[in-house]
């Protein structure tokens, strides 16, 4: 076991627990996540740029790192907090520890925190800010208060184009515009027979006219929608090529603010992979994976212009929009799911038939 480390937040409160991982000492928004398995996934989830990641299940690490479920080459989250740290890994497709993992990816980490203390405070506080260190009387509290999540989605896009073929010939050709994106939205692309181009979040509209694309795909991505006044601006003229259009979590939420809708900041967030959604269409409910701490006010956007499509059953927040003159609809959640389940996986042939339209 590692040395002794903290974890101080903002409002003073400071957690005991042993360091593995990078020696780094970091400030990062602190987020809890429910999910009981895919800890790869969300270790490799850009959405958690600038963020330490409370895990809520307690052990966690047992099945060792799996490079072929990792969702990026990257590291999404800043920190890690568990309970308790597997160190001794079985899994047949292991390739490795998370301590050694953290070290060679410098993911400072912490373990032997009372983490369901730590999230019961989060629900009733909610979010803020944190330092993990090695001397608490040495964090100051207003710097800490003061650190943002700024520039996240530049920070974890694609710097320029490139195109994925599938291998069985191509019966549709996309955009998908990577806010941060998660890889299993392409591969379920892909699977489908759609070629692919990944764009930069930067791009405008006339270079997208210039893909030839039957459709476009947001991704998810990370940090405050708001603060991507440009990207909003572009994606105006991108809505206006009038391409069939799919958006995922911060893709939905950039999509809304485009058309005038208001965001908000929801007090916890929703992180985990059992989180109940209405289609009010028809009434279905769904368990989805979830991964956001901004929501759009759903009577916000004018009903002449979208309307909500999807609500979540847990606290009536908006989970979905479809538009009226444009064929484009999206949701919050993750119907790409890894790992979570695969309930509304349906979505992407619900896009795949308003293209063939």
């Amino acid at each position: 076991m590692g040395k002794t480390g903290y974890l101080v937040l903002e409002n003073g409160k400071v957690f005991k627990g042993q360091r593995f991982g990078a020696a780094d000492e970091i400030m990062a928004e602190i987020v809890f996540t429910t999910g009981m398995t895919g800890y790869c996934e969300t270790l490799t989830d850009p959405s958690y740029y600038g963020q330490a990641v409370v895990q809520t299940f307690p052990l966690i690490g047992n099945y060792g790192v799996i490079p072929a479920d990792f969702e990026s080459a990257s590291i999404g989250p800043r920190g890690y907090i568990v309970k308790h740290w597997c160190q001794a890994p079985s899994n047949f497709r292991s390739e490795g520890s998370l301590d050694t993992f953290f070290s060679e990816k410098g993911v400072t980490a912490l373990c032997g925190i009372d983490t369901r203390a730590l999230t019961k405070l989060i629900r009733e506080k909610g979010v803020m800010n944190g330092a993990i260190t090695d001397d608490p009387a040495s964090v100051d509290l207003e710097a800490l208060k003061a650190y943002k999540v700024e520039g996240a989605v530049k920070a974890t896009s694609t710097p320029k184009a490139y195109t994925v073929t599938p291998e069985g010939g191509i019966k549709k050709k996309l955009a998908l515009i990577d806010y941060g994106m998660k890889q299993n939205i392409l591969r379920e692309l892909v699977k489908r027979g759609a070629q692919v181009t990944v764009c930069p979040c930067t791009i405008k509209a006339e270079e997208v006219a210039q893909l030839g694309v039957d459709g476009i795909m947001l991704s998810n991505g990370p940090g405050d929608p708001a603060e991507n006044g440009d990207l909003i601006e572009n994606l105006k003229g991108i809505c206006a090529l009038r391409k069939p259009m799919f958006g995922i979590c911060l893709g939905h939420q950039l999509l809304a603010l485009s058309h005038g809708a208001s965001r908000m900041k929801l007090k916890y967030g929703h992180r985990g992979e059992n989180q109940p959604v209405k289609n009010l269409e028809t009434g279905r409910v769904y368990v989805t994976s979830q991964n956001h701490g901004y929501a759009i006010a759903g009577d916000s956007l004018d009903p002449q212009v979208g309307k909500e499509l999807y609500r979540n059953v847990n606290d009536g927040t908006c989970e979905g929009m479809r538009y009226q003159a444009h064929p484009a609809f999206s949701v919050q959640f993750h119907p790409e799911a890894c790992g979570g389940p695969l309930d509304t996986e349906e979505l992407f042939d619900e896009f795949f038939a308003m293209m063939a339209k």
